[in-house]
């Protein structure tokens, strides 16, 4: 089996990073959700990879990493789950979870909601604002309700869709190592000590390699994953989705902290934008299972 992108995966990538290069630099990334760069993503298929293109996960993947990559704000994950269905974004809500706690409610059109008899897209109902969320750029509330438990059917069990939005959001943490890890190199090629760029202490080399390895692994991992929620006969879908998640959470936290460490004391302040990553890192960490639970299902099955 070959796991290497083809060229048409590439240009997919490729065509998601230099849209996002153009119109979502680091400098837009403060202001937090676009709606511009929302609708620019939607005309070119990101949503609709699967509903509009006919691709695959191995290929959504791919583009969710671009999208990790530059650490774009909204609920990518849900709306990508309920395209076809709605226009605009979607959240995720599970009543399983309490408190019932909604990313950027305040600009939902839809909730999806993953109920035990079978996740529907519902309406979005009101919310109490939570006053300093994990991520600054993600706006995060409390449902003041039950959601409605009426809506458009997904006709795909909840554990399958769960899978999915754990696979996507792997993705979006691979992303966010890759750039953790350039941000990281190129700081210290910049900065200077004693005369040298700090890039040439060996200390500073190691952490760069480390988070590059880390990256890859999880990559590696990630894409093994999507190939077998593609094709179930190539492997156990749960056991490579928990693989997959807990090693790309492990490296986009790690990677924040040692890019952190890079950039010394201005790793600390937000005139840096390092916080940005880390900070979506931490909370992607919590979503579609912590690495706790994931772990635990890996010893599950083993």
């Amino acid at each position: 089996m070959n796991f290497a992108p083809t060229a048409d995966q590439l240009t997919l990538q490729r065509t998601v990073r230099d849209l996002l290069d153009a119109q979502f630099p680091l400098s837009k990334l403060p202001g937090g959700y676009d709606a511009e760069l929302w609708q620019a993503l939607t005309d070119i298929g990101v949503f609709g990879v699967r509903t509009e293109l006919g691709l695959g996960l191995a290929d959504a993947v791919l583009v969710f990493e671009e999208l990790g990559r530059a650490a774009v704000p909204g609920p990518l994950v849900g709306t990508f789950l309920a395209a076809g269905r709605t226009v605009g974004p979607v959240t995720v809500v599970d009543p399983d979870i309490r408190p019932l706690l909604v990313t950027h409610l305040d600009i939902a059109q839809s909730l999806l909601l993953l109920d035990r008899s079978g996740p529907m897209v519902t309406a979005p109902i009101a919310g109490n604002a939570i006053a300093e969320p994990l991520d600054p750029l993600t706006p995060l509330h409390e449902l003041t309700g039950p959601p409605m438990t009426a809506g458009i059917r997904i006709e795909m069990p909840t554990h399958r869709l769960r899978q999915e939005g754990a696979l996507l959001t792997a993705a979006l943490q691979v992303g966010l190592a890759a750039r953790l890890t350039d941000l990281a190199v190129d700081y210290a090629n910049q900065r200077e000590q004693f005369g040298r760029p700090i890039g040439s202490f060996q200390a500073v080399k190691h952490a760069c390699a480390d988070m590059f390895v880390r990256t890859e692994l999880a990559r590696a991992s990630l894409h093994v994953a999507a190939v077998t929620l593609d094709d179930p006969e190539g492997g156990d879908p749960r056991r490579a989705v928990a693989g997959a998640k807990l090693l790309a959470d492990e490296a986009a936290t790690t990677n924040g902290r040692a890019c952190l460490q890079v950039h010394g004391g201005m790793g600390f302040t937000w005139e840096v934008p390092v916080h940005f990553f880390l900070k979506r890192a931490w909370l992607h960490a919590t979503e579609f299972g912590t690495a706790d639970e994931h772990a635990e299902d890996l010893a599950a099955l083993l």
